[in-house]
């Protein structure tokens, strides 16, 4: 089963832009959604204005960490799902082998939030801070969410459409409430019929947990 896991999305590339990791003041790594790419998630880097970071970002095989809904079963999606969070492991420990994790900015959307919150929750922590824009965790109603740990007054930021057509704003809602139970500050806002995407509002809450991590 190890092996079958690790074939799925290991050995994808990594690919970065900004200052060069081993520089960094603070690291982003950013996750990209079906049907996008690495490098189109780096493409987001250019509007966030913060040039002491180093943003990493992992390329998923077929530009899909895993083929269902993130609403279906979660045995339905393996052994993809458990091969995107390895990558999300392996990920960030090369990140914090140059950074430490309370330096580190988790980013991603859609797919790539739904998939990082998930990492986020089962590896909690202290980060520099998360921010999830059209996710949740992962897994049907009912699923059980006895996460261990503690995030440590993380920051953490979650914004969607309140009419999302992958997303159902009650798995936003149910998100915020289990990572405020496991010790973070979460903000969350759902705009009014926005769809699936990304808004100047959303941007503007990340540029803020950045420049909040740099002044610390």
């Amino acid at each position: 089963m190890a092996n079958e896991i690790k074939g799925i999305h290991q050995g994808q590339p990594l690919l970065s832009a900004g200052i060069p990791i081993e520089k960094a003041e603070a690291a982003m790594i950013m996750v990209h959604g079906r049907g996008a790419s690495a490098e189109d998630i780096l493409s987001l880097a250019a509007d966030l204005h913060q040039p002491q970071f180093a943003y990493i970002a992992p390329q998923a095989a077929n530009q899909a960490w895993y083929p269902y809904s993130f609403l279906e079963r979660i045995e339905k999606n393996e052994p993809w799902l458990s091969s995107a969070l390895l990558t999300l492991e392996e990920t960030l420990a090369y990140v914090t082998s140059h950074v430490p994790p309370e330096r580190v900015v988790l980013l991603w959307f859609s797919q790539g939030a739904c998939l990082t919150l998930e990492f986020a929750a089962r590896h909690a922590q202290r980060y520099g801070g998360i921010a999830g824009l059209s996710g949740g965790l992962i897994g049907p109603e009912g699923t059980p969410r006895d996460y261990a740990g503690s995030m440590e007054g993380t920051p953490i930021f979650l914004g969607c459409s309140d009419v999302d057509f992958h997303i159902p704003k009650e798995r936003v809602e149910q998100t915020a409430r289990i990572f405020s139970d496991l010790g973070a500050q979460v903000t969350m806002r759902l705009y009014t019929n926005m769809g699936h995407t990304v808004n100047e509002d959303e941007i503007e809450a990340v540029n803020n947990i950045m420049s909040s991590l740099l002044s610390a």
